[in-house]
């Protein structure tokens, strides 16, 4: 879901300036790609600050413990939505980059397969946990972290995404919130 549908948010200054600091670069990586590009976002100080705050704002009050946070740019929001809630931050890691005993959860991309990894023991059944990345695309990538969640044992609450394309679809019935649609 947009999050300028919801909440409020529908004429909130912010969201238009957030979506002003996303660089769009055409036929990155590939033709026909319009890559969003977020690092132009995190060079502006008050437009990152602001997509934090909006996070932080919507999940302060739903009971989050974990926020996951996927590899690699989920480890820039994450880190600082779980400091402003209270809750942990676990990084969901590609293959091989963990130290110790992990679980895996692959999934399939447009281009091949992939994985994602968790650490035995980071998340406890029953916690509420939140997964953070930067942009949804397919969903495939969000669905591996839900199914990799779940099956630790916690309740995915929901899944926070700075980037939207959209023709994204429902995963596993949640809708993820998007600060930006492509």
């Amino acid at each position: 879901m947009f999050a300028g549908d919801q909440n409020g948010l529908q004429d909130d200054p912010r969201l238009k300036a957030i979506s002003e600091a996303i660089r769009v670069v055409p036929h990155f990586p590939k033709p026909g790609i319009m890559f969003q590009d977020i690092t132009t976002l995190l060079l502006d100080h008050k437009a990152f600050k602001d997509t934090v705050d909006i996070f932080v704002d919507r999940y302060r009050e739903m009971g989050i413990s974990v926020v996951a946070g996927v590899e690699a740019r989920g480890f820039i929001f994450g880190p600082s939505i779980a400091l402003a809630i209270g809750a942990k931050f676990v990084p969901l890691r590609k293959p091989r980059k963990l130290p110790g005993e992990v679980i895996s959860e692959a999934y399939v991309l447009e281009y091949g397969t992939d994985c994602l990894e968790i650490h035995v023991g980071a998340v406890q059944p029953g916690e509420r946990a939140l997964v953070v990345d930067d942009l949804v695309a397919t969903g495939g990538t969000l669905s591996a972290a839900i199914r990799l969640l779940e099956r630790v044992g916690a309740q995915v609450v929901e899944c926070a995404c700075v980037v939207g394309l959209r023709e994204v679809k429902v995963m596993h019935d949640r809708l993820p919130y998007m600060l930006h649609y492509s």
